[in-house]
């Protein structure tokens, strides 16, 4: 049976993050087949251009554990409608220089929690709008824009009764999109 590794992009640094959570407890939601590692990216330099020719080894490790996965998840807050700057550093620093990114064709799944009532749509959307022009083929349907709510994990940290069949739904699409496109 084939392995899927999936790098996992988390854009919050918060200590008890309600997306750190949501991105342990959708790992648990997939089959065995796929496991997921959390890349680091609280230690990225600011992207420069002017270090193109010799990246830090923070990001010649970020740009490994991209290439090496076989898809990608984005867990993302929304922070003031759009995605958090450590995020969008990554996203830049994997892309560089020119002509050598580590994203290009890595299909991606993207989700994130807020307190909002419209979860993080807006950060996902531009986040979505990021990916495609980065050669990133990334799963249209379902959207997940999930509200934080008392329930929404349980005490082992695992997703709650009432959200499970939902995101248990949006696993599966995102398992089959990774069968279909990972490389």
């Amino acid at each position: 049976m084939k392995q899927y590794q999936i790098t996992v992009l988390v854009g919050s640094l918060r200590h008890d993050s309600f997306n750190q959570r949501l991105a342990g407890a959708m790992a648990k939601l997939a089959p065995s087949d796929f496991s997921f590692k959390q890349t680091q990216i609280d230690d990225l330099p600011l992207y420069n251009q002017d270090d193109d020719a010799r990246q830090a080894e923070s990001v010649i490790r970020l740009k490994s554990d991209i290439k090496m996965a076989h898809g990608l998840l984005f867990v993302t807050p929304e922070y003031n409608r759009s995605i958090p700057g450590v995020l969008k550093n990554a996203i830049d620093h994997a892309s560089r220089p020119y002509g050598q990114s580590a994203w290009m064709g890595k299909p991606a799944g993207v989700l994130g929690v807020s307190v909002g009532a419209i979860g993080t749509a807006l950060a996902q959307q531009h986040l979505r709008n990021i990916l495609a022009y980065l050669d990133v083929p990334t799963l249209g349907q379902p959207e997940a824009f999930i509200q934080a709510k008392d329930d929404l994990f349980g005490p082992d940290g695992a997703v709650g009764e009432g959200s499970k069949k939902f995101l248990q739904g949006w696993m599966d699409h995102y398992v089959a999109w990774v069968k279909k496109y990972g490389v």
